[in-house]
């Protein structure tokens, strides 16, 4: 689970001068869509949800929202934590689609530092090898339906893997925030989420506005060319611990975005293609 309401980049991006200024909340996100129509532009989303371990009634609701709205969803399973009914809820819906969660989402941060699975004091080699097994795991377990893309536990990776990470058979990484500007030169295409509407520190829904502003600042980033256009703009959920609150703000964005027309929201296949990402070298 994420232990960051909102990312330190989208926070930076939020406190910037004249947003207060500026519609709030609904409208703000309107206002920005509206943008992007008036200069002919497609705004693009996608939806990850991580911490996926069983099947659950909170899992079948979120099936059930992807379901009625028509949408894929991309679920980060955590392999150590997989259970059978998880794999039999995603082979009864096709929209869905497994990404990686690391391997047992278990903190080895040393004390006092952000937590962190991937990376820290860890050696790599140990790290690649709890991978793979995770990856193969997944595999099996979940045969076409699995994508090889890593999504690290809290959003956090070793910078010096990221560069092994396509030799360790992975085509896709996932973190948090606007994605790095970089040469295409790599196997590697990363595509991150953006928009988390959960207060971990309370356990409860973040707010409408403060929810909605790193996704409205990405937004304006990509058309501005402040931020990768290419890249689009994520919804992470966390269905295991959403209360009411937080599952009334997600149908209401996946309502207002798909909506507009000038929104359109991808699967994991899309939004990774080489069409749509940069890749990361």
């Amino acid at each position: 689970m994420s232990d960051d309401a909102i990312t330190e980049g989208t926070l930076a991006a939020a406190r910037r001068p004249g947003f207060a200024s500026r519609p709030a909340g609904w409208d703000a996100l309107a206002a920005e869509l509206a943008r992007w129509a008036e200069s002919g532009r497609t705004a693009t989303f996608w939806w990850r949800d991580d911490d996926a371990e069983s099947a659950s009634p909170e899992l079948d609701r979120l099936i059930q929202l992807a379901q009625g709205f028509a949408l894929p969803a991309s679920l980060a399973v955590i392999p150590a934590s997989l259970e059978g009914s998880l794999v039999s809820a995603v082979g009864a819906e096709p929209s869905l689609v497994v990404l990686q969660h690391g391997f047992r989402h278990q903190n080895h941060a040393p004390p006092g530092a952000k937590k962190c699975e991937l990376g820290g004091e860890r050696r790599r080699n140990v790290v690649l090898a709890e991978l793979a097994q995770g990856r193969d795991q997944l595999a099996e377990a979940f045969q076409d339906r699995f994508r090889p893309i890593l999504v690290p536990p809290w959003n956090r990776i070793d910078p010096g893997l990221i560069p092994l990470l396509p030799e360790a058979g992975y085509a896709g990484l996932s973190t948090s925030g606007p994605r790095p500007v970089v040469a295409d030169r790599a196997e590697l295409i990363q595509v991150n989420t953006h928009i988390d509407p959960v207060d971990w520190s309370r356990r409860r829904f973040l707010g409408l506005e403060r929810a909605l502003e790193p996704a409205i600042r990405h937004l304006e980033a990509r058309r501005t060319g402040a931020a990768d256009a290419a890249e689009p703009t994520g919804l992470l959920t966390h269905h295991r611990v959403h209360d009411a609150d937080t599952w009334a703000f997600i149908e209401g964005f996946l309502e207002r975005t798909l909506s507009h027309r000038a929104v359109r929201w991808l699967g994991a296949d899309e939004a990774f293609s080489t069409a749509q990402g940069r890749r990361l070298g």
